[in-house]
């Protein structure tokens, strides 16, 4: 098995035993996530004991495109998957004394469920105190938490200064598997958005104050489609950088949003075929105005696309954070997404009004209903599911 810093100094404060507390707090792709699931999984296979380990994220999709791709991905490499020993239902692996087990933590009977040895929050800044409060105390033994330091939170006000807590701080200079290419990526950033590169490439404390999506939250699923006042498909267009197509639904004075696609390499055959097979097809969909031969091939393959009529960005966001906005938690990207996009820090101190031009293709297309769509439908607009026509018209 192949490990870095980063598990050397995990397994140190594990088997510490003044160490209750174990967070690693880093940049992108310092190899944190992996030298946990290390680590857990030699735990699990060598214990002597039974032993029950709780691998704990924000939603369930995080979990399968996060931790458990991950953990199956690590066995696989090293030839020890056993297919026998994974319960899909469950999502639990089974060792002869040990079990890992994998849960969300919007699943409140496992959050104030039974109790387990070990516990592994992935990315806990995305979780609240009060979740994390509920499943330490049910722990027996240690717990380790890991995330990428976007802003101040808990685990630096109610946690970093308890003597049983053991802080590692880790880089992607920390992780010798990444290839040229990765390191070389990473450190396009450097000069190109500093915000970025302070949280992501340095591994330091960053601050919401430049965050762009304001007023938000998820949900497991939109309202029934009976509730809808209006819908819409908002789509940018992408080929190196995410294509993305989202549902924005109104109901009840507020928005829901749904991820339908979100990939590279996606060609406007391929964007027309996941808008006409799923059950938005007969929506309005509003595209980005700067790629006009895109929106003609939609339209001949049968897509209501509609080019944006105004691509204001400033006005576009003042609209889009003017309403409670609730995403899906299958909108694993553009949930991604708000908490990545922001806006540049000026020399300064301050922040310009245009934000970053990245993490933001989502964003984009959400964007585009809100400006050319819902903005107006206080203004004389009579609106109805996938479609908007003046009154009296």
């Amino acid at each position: 098995m192949e490990t870095t810093r980063v598990f050397s100094e995990l397994l140190a404060a594990y088997v510490n035993p003044k160490v209750r507390i174990i967070a690693l707090k880093g940049g992108t792709r310092s190899g944190k996530t992996w030298a946990v699931l290390q680590l857990l999984n030699t735990i699990a296979a060598r214990s002597k004991k039974p032993r029950l380990i709780s691998i704990v994220s924000e939603t369930m999709p995080h979990l399968k495109r996060g931790a458990i791709r991950d953990f199956q991905g690590m066995l696989e490499a090293e030839d020890a998957y056993n297919i026998a020993a994974w319960h899909d239902t469950n999502k639990m692996y089974s060792y002869k004394k040990g079990k890992i087990e994998f849960f969300s933590a919007d699943q409140a009977s496992k959050v104030l469920g039974p109790a387990r040895d070990v516990l592994f929050i992935n990315e806990c800044i995305n979780l609240s105190f009060d979740v994390y409060r509920q499943l330490s105390v049910r722990t027996t033994e240690k717990v380790i938490l890991d995330y990428n330091p976007a802003f101040e939170f808990w685990v630096d006000t109610k946690l970093a200064h308890r003597d049983d807590v053991a802080l590692i701080h880790s880089t992607y200079l920390d992780n010798d598997m990444l290839s040229p290419a990765q390191i070389a990526e990473i450190e396009s950033n450097r000069e190109i958005d500093p915000d970025w590169w302070k949280v992501y490439g340095l591994g330091l404390t960053g601050s919401t104050e430049g965050i762009v999506v304001k007023n938000w939250d998820i949900v497991d699923s939109l309202p029934p489609r009976e509730e809808w006042k209006a819908a819409y498909l908002g789509v940018d267009f992408g080929w190196t950088n995410p294509s993305a197509i989202s549902l924005v639904v109104l109901a009840h004075g507020e928005v829901w949003l749904d991820q339908l696609l979100y990939a590279r390499g996606k060609d406007n055959t391929e964007l027309a075929s996941c808008i006409l097979e799923s059950e938005y097809n007969d929506l309005e969909v509003i595209c980005d105005g700067a790629e006009p031969k895109s929106i003609r091939e939609l339209q001949n393959a049968g897509v209501r696309a509609i080019r944006t009529e105004n691509k204001d960005i400033r006005l576009g966001i003042r609209v889009m954070n003017r309403y409670k906005k609730h995403y899906t938690k299958s909108s694993v990207d553009t949930i991604r997404e708000n908490r990545l996009y922001h806006y540049p820090l000026l020399p300064d101190g301050t922040y310009g009004d245009i934000p970053v031009d990245k993490d933001g293709h989502a964003k984009d297309a959400e964007r585009y209903v809100f400006l050319n769509r819902l903005s107006n439908i206080s203004s004389g607009f009579d609106i109805t599911v996938g479609r908007a026509a003046r009154k009296n018209q």
